[in-house]
């Protein structure tokens, strides 16, 4: 993939990402044969905002969980009612970096 490309890439779904894999990405990507490209700059990924959005409002049913693939921590949110709520109030917290992380290994899985 060429550097505009690449810098393309990283302009439109750097924030669905940790700030600290983007050097990683830019020359994972740089390497990126062009038989992956369309299908890399094709994907789809769970947006962080949306994630606390989602948190603030249905964290306790484990909804945040769900939507990026945490079926067991979203079963066990749901049946503890977020934990009494105290796990709800840590992943306030913490589903924004769950939800980068999460996106971050889904791009490293389809690049190979």
């Amino acid at each position: 993939m060429n550097a505009d490309k690449v810098n393309l890439f990283i302009a439109s779904k750097g924030d669905n990402f940790p700030s600290e894999s983007i050097p990683m990405i830019k020359e994972r990507l740089t390497n990126l044969s062009d038989d992956n490209e369309l299908a890399v700059m094709a994907m789809d990924f769970t947006n962080p905002v949306l994630t606390i959005v989602l948190s603030v409002f249905f964290g306790e049913l484990g909804v945040d969980r769900f939507i990026i693939g945490d079926i067991g921590l979203g079963i066990g949110k749901l049946l503890t009612g977020g934990g009494c709520g105290v796990w709800w109030l840590i992943d306030l917290f913490l589903i924004m970096g769950a939800t980068k992380k999460k996106n971050f290994e889904k791009l490293m899985t389809a690049i190979g």
